[in-house]
């Protein structure tokens, strides 16, 4: 593919963040990207600066990823209105931090409806869609996108909920790609390292035991330069146009998936350093 310009994408998660940027992506390249999102007034916002920017245009949907039966209700609605979907970029998420015996049922449950639930009735949705597409000029017949996270290609301590359910996202997403290929689907999952957004300094519901902006300070421990949303979504569209079952975002990120393919013990020394400090910031308050 040399060039990908949708015509029509979702992009869940899209007031925000990556999701905006992917968002910006879609319209810069003149498509319309519909923001769905629990922030209608930040979708409502980025819209209107996405399509002043041009020369697509954006327009902002109302969605709880959560609810898979709104998700279906969503992609069939676009697809209907504009004839078709393009682009299913599955990116809403959140973010907890805190040790595994902090975490709650709601911890668990929120993270499974939110961070994979959303991803797979998203992926569900769109298939049924683009199953019945044509391919145009040996383009695929559509392109799903799901956010993972290099926390779903490494072992991120105190982290567990994303972390499981990240590493469940790339090994659906990769698994889906096989049988999606059959008809004409692509399927990709975006991994990049630590993003400079506000899912980083906003941990869902914190445990007892998080100190209030601890995640960014260790995040850019590892990491000293965060990676902004616009590389990620550039890199993202590049490696849709590259087919990469996985694109991987970031040096960091880049090195650390190697690392753990050719040394994972290094990879898992350094994850049980990184769970020793932390738990060492809890217990100071720092």
């Amino acid at each position: 593919m040399e060039h990908f310009a949708p015509r029509v994408g979702i992009v869940t998660g899209g007031a925000h963040g990556i999701g905006r940027a992917l968002a910006a992506e879609v319209v810069a390249r003149g498509g319309l990207a519909v923001l769905a999102d629990r922030d209608d007034e930040g979708a409502r916002t980025t819209a209107a600066e996405l399509t002043a920017l041009g020369p697509g245009r954006a327009v902002a949907e109302h969605l709880d990823v959560a609810d898979s039966a709104a998700v279906q209700a969503l992609v069939e609605k676009v697809a209907a209105e504009h004839g078709r979907l393009d682009l299913m970029a599955n990116n809403a998420g959140i973010l907890f931090s805190g040790p595994l015996e902090e975490f709650t049922d709601h911890h668990w449950s929120t993270a499974i409806d939110v961070n994979l639930r959303g991803v797979v009735a998203g992926t569900r949705a769109a298939y049924a869609v683009m199953a019945q597409q044509e391919s145009r000029r040996g383009r695929p017949a559509g392109v799903i996108l799901n956010t993972g996270s290099l926390a779903g290609l490494i072992p991120a301590p105190r982290m567990a909920p994303y972390t499981s359910t990240k590493w469940a996202v790339v090994g659906f997403s990769q698994a889906v790609r096989h049988e999606a290929a059959s008809h004409g689907i692509q399927v990709n999952v975006l991994c990049p390292g630590y993003v400079d957004t506000k899912l980083i300094d906003e941990v869902f519901e914190p445990t007892a035991s998080y100190v209030r902006g601890s995640f960014r300070r260790n995040t850019k421990a590892l990491q000293p330069r965060l990676l902004t949303p616009e590389v990620v979504a550039r890199k993202a569209f590049s490696g849709i146009e590259k087919d990469k079952p996985v694109i991987i975002v970031g040096g960091f990120a880049h090195l650390s998936a190697r690392a753990m393919g050719v040394a994972p013990a290094v990879v898992r020394a350094g994850s049980r350093l990184q769970a020793i400090r932390e738990e060492r910031q809890s217990r100071k308050g720092a």
